[in-house]
């Protein structure tokens, strides 16, 4: 029988009742740090359910060891990252840090956890730096590259003839290279191409201004919040199943339930779908139903990866991560299965994975979800892999 005790200082100490482990007595240690409070907070939530469910169903141990984990908020705001960040590694000496919802929270921690040579596994945020020249051997990825998801959308706008595309995203890095990935690959022309403020609350200026342009489609990147006002506001104004709207990270288990029917119609892309049909991910999407109530997003599945990834590094490793060459060549390895299906890393750390295209409709339950409708970008690859040392 597991049971969770709850320490001071975000500490989760998992251990086995009957065995007396305690926190001072895990093997490996792990930090769990994410996007938890604001608007956003549902994104990070997910991340660490997902990530939880894995180490629950691993019977509270990560490569059959005893496990410690250390969850810290660093809401959104990329100096409490550092702090948090510096904490970690300086006061807890974990071994590895993971989660990570944001890139500009990501980019500003990723020095200081460099320079102490503390190991890396992102289940979200993929910055384009730290995929090319600034990729590092200690860092590994089990989401995507951030321009990947705009790019299977720029793909699928081919697919449907679009001629000109409206852009909008948040003014950050990945906003910035959520557009950037959708303009690589789109052959059509761009009409438009707005930055908002991160977590902006009210759009309606913005929307009129792409009305005005009158685009064949819209293209939009808004996560958490931001992407539930959007939609809302977007349909409100009218433009909602008129205008094409196409997106990545806006539309997912995180916003649909409070979108529901209103968001009907809306494309996403991204690597992974609730309704994939592999036995990893069923079982995925049944456990974590039948545990918290909700469909996963794609932020859980990742998470759940990235405890499944940590999980089979440790069993090559004989449960130690104080090897560090050792460690990352089990990292690189990637022996686990994925709720993707196959999984591989790059040179640069980042999944080599197929990427879909998605509608958001009702599933068989009649729940609204995503349905997977495309694949327009099979074994896809970053960008930026060439400009990364790694071999």
């Amino acid at each position: 029988m597991k049971k969770k005790l709850q320490l001071s200082g975000g500490v989760v100490a998992l251990a086995l009742a009957f065995g007396g482990i305690s926190a001072a007595q895990a093997d490996v240690k792990i930090g769990f740090m994410a996007t938890l409070s604001g608007p956003a907070a549902a994104l990070g939530q997910d991340q660490y359910d997902g990530f939880m469910l894995a180490v629950d169903q691993l019977g509270g141990k990560l490569g059959d060891t005893k496990t410690e984990i250390v969850k810290e908020d660093d809401q959104l705001k990329p100096d409490l990252g550092v702090q948090n960040a510096r904490k970690l590694v300086e006061k807890e000496h974990v071994d590895i840090i993971t989660g990570i919802t944001f890139s500009n929270v990501l980019m500003a921690i990723a020095k200081p956890v460099a320079e102490a040579g503390t190991f890396l596994i992102s289940s979200n945020a993929g910055p384009a730096p730290l995929a090319g020249k600034q990729c590092n051997d200690n860092f590994f990825f089990t989401s995507w590259q951030n321009d990947n998801q705009a790019e299977v959308v720029g793909a699928y706008a081919n697919q449907k003839g679009y001629k000109n595309v409206y852009l909008m995203a948040p003014n950050y890095q990945s906003g910035k290279d959520q557009l950037a990935g959708f303009k690589r690959l789109f052959k059509g022309k761009v009409v438009g191409e707005v930055y908002t403020q991160i977590n902006q609350p009210d759009y309606s200026a913005e929307i009129a201004q792409l009305q005005a342009a009158a685009p064949d489609a819209v293209y939009v990147f808004y996560p958490g919040g931001m992407g539930v006002n959007f939609i809302k506001q977007f349909h409100q104004a009218g433009m909602l199943g008129k205008q094409p709207l196409l997106s990545a990270s806006t539309v997912d288990g995180t916003t649909l339930p409070a979108l529901k029917d209103t968001a009907l119609g809306v494309i996403s892309g991204t690597f992974w779908g609730p309704d994939f049909d592999n036995p990893v991910s069923k079982k995925f999407v049944a456990d974590f139903e039948k545990k918290y109530g909700r469909i996963p997003s794609q932020y859980a599945a990742q998470a759940y990866d990235s405890a499944l990834l940590i999980d089979s590094a440790l069993r090559k490793t004989g449960g130690k991560a104080d090897d560090k060459d050792a460690f990352r060549k089990a990292l690189k390895a990637a022996d686990f299965k994925s709720v993707r299906g196959n999984f591989k890393f790059g040179n640069n750390h980042f999944p080599i994975q197929d990427m879909y295209a998605f509608e958001v409709a009702k599933d068989d339950k009649g729940r609204v979800s995503l349905k997977t409708i495309a694949k327009p970008l099979p074994n896809h690859q970053d960008a930026y892999h060439a400009e990364c040392a790694l071999k």
